[in-house]
């Protein structure tokens, strides 16, 4: 099979673990017998270098022409990067806003995945731990109350600020059906969360759920309040399987999941269109206190590649292999220094892409 991939290395440590991810997915196209061509692009701190803008027109058609994007990281130091400098419109991260919106990207994906060799690094109680834990945590990212209507004025002489949040069907119900789609390529259970014990979007959230489970029978599925899951995460995290929410509570709890699963250089997250359509990331920073030395944990983004295999290119076995071949790995005892322990061998960034393609 032949496949088109947009790259976009990006800034800090992008260009060093967006490598790493490139050369474990040449080792998938030279056992499994595909053929992935990429095409590299500037998104970001290095686009404003060269082109005075985030993000180009040329960039977005060439990402809207391909069968998926690879990115690494985007931005760079806040306080002293001349990029911050500049107004917000023209800033790095505007880039990647604005590349979102343009392809259409209104599902975010985020594995949380404790891999045992690492249990130690999980801040949660060791008989909680020990359990493990495999959870995808699907936000929606293009509605609610961040995309909401804004003002803030004053009322009967007081300054008040009113946001507002609002869902139509259609935005849930393309939510829903991507979270149900996923959940049969895993284990076929959803967690749908809301607040429908207060908010209206909440239970118009749940009767649109309601009615995308009964064309998916082979997924059981059940509703949520949102306070509560964020107990049951820290309490029992081993239940979820696919958790799919709405926009800002979808962001508070992808944090917290992040938080218990020890660290942030083994978190991949992708963001999908309604095709089959995604930009794959890894969810931490640009980290340019260590861009260029070899030091960054590339497994994020070689486990977003991962993703990228399963839910573009429909690779199962592909997918399944790179994310064996990152746990036979870490099984073997090597580490980059952000997930170093005792008596474990510390190696480089591109060292670790050459254990995992390695591996495959």
């Amino acid at each position: 099979m032949e496949k088109n991939i947009a790259v976009i290395k990006g800034d800090g440590i992008g260009p060093e673990i967006v490598t790493e991810a490139m050369k474990v997915l040449d080792r998938v196209a030279e056992k499994y017998g595909h053929k992935f061509s990429y095409e590299q692009l500037l998104m970001g701190g290095c686009s404003i270098d060269a082109n005075g803008v985030p993000l180009t027109d040329e960039t977005i058609e060439r990402c809207k022409a391909a069968d998926a994007v690879l990115m690494g990281s985007i931005g760079g130091n806040t306080t002293t990067s001349p990029w911050y400098k500049l107004p917000a419109n023209l800033r790095p991260e505007a880039g990647l806003l604005g590349l979102r919106k343009a392809l259409g990207l209104f599902a975010n994906l985020r594995p949380c995945v404790l891999y045992p060799q690492l249990s130690g690094a999980c801040p949660l109680k060791e008989e909680i731990s020990a359990k493990g834990f495999d959870m995808l945590i699907m936000r929606e990212l293009t509605g609610g109350l961040y995309f909401g209507e804004r003002k803030t004025e004053e009322i009967d002489g007081v300054m008040t600020a009113i946001d507002t949040l609002k869902y139509d069907e259609k935005e849930i119900r393309r939510i829903a059906v991507k979270a149900f789609d996923v959940a049969m390529k895993r284990r076929k259970k959803v967690t749908s969360v809301d607040k429908a014990n207060v908010l209206d979007s909440s239970r118009l959230w749940r009767k649109v759920v309601d009615e995308v489970a009964k064309d998916y029978p082979e997924v059981t599925y059940e509703h949520m309040l949102v306070d509560n899951c964020a107990m049951q995460l820290v309490k029992n995290p081993a239940q979820f399987d696919v958790m799919v929410t709405e926009n800002m509570f979808g962001d508070i709890l992808s944090d917290e999941a992040s938080m218990i699963t020890g660290s942030i250089g083994m978190l991949a997250s992708a963001s999908m269109n309604e095709t089959k359509f995604g930009l794959y990331e890894p969810s931490g920073g640009s980290a340019p206190d260590i861009a260029g030395q070899n030091k960054a944990n590339p497994l994020a983004t070689i486990l977003s590649a991962a993703m990228l295999l399963r839910y573009s290119f429909d690779m199962q076995a592909e997918a399944d292999a790179v994310e064996k071949a990152v746990d036979n790995v870490l099984s073997k005892g090597y580490r980059t220094g952000d997930i170093m322990s005792e008596g474990m061998t510390m190696v480089s960034c591109s060292e670790m892409g050459d254990l995992v393609a390695k591996e495959i």
